[in-house]
């Protein structure tokens, strides 16, 4: 992906090791690619002026969707693996 608009700021910030672990697990739960990216997306949602809620309420779809993503996929891989006939008990 390439940058559009050229970087030429940097802003630096010490974080805890469980406030960067976080960060991180944030990451892979919106799909950014970096943390940086996600900071970046962060203060683009607050210097536009959307509200902590409203951006909360698309997380919330978008994490909504990938749970029925994954339960129907757990359901189409159960429907797979299951017997086509009856299990006979072990003696």
């Amino acid at each position: 992906m390439s940058v559009y608009k050229p970087r030429s700021r940097m802003i630096s910030i010490r974080l805890s090791d469980e406030e960067y672990t976080g960060l991180k697990s944030l990451c892979s739960a919106t799909g950014a690619r970096s943390v940086s990216d996600l900071a970046r997306e962060a203060m683009r949602v607050l210097l536009s002026g959307a509200s902590r809620e409203d951006t909360l309420g698309i997380r919330m779809d978008e994490v909504h969707s990938q749970v029925r993503n994954i339960d129907r996929k757990i359901e189409e891989l159960s429907a797979r693996l299951a017997p086509s006939g009856p299990v006979a008990k072990p003696n």
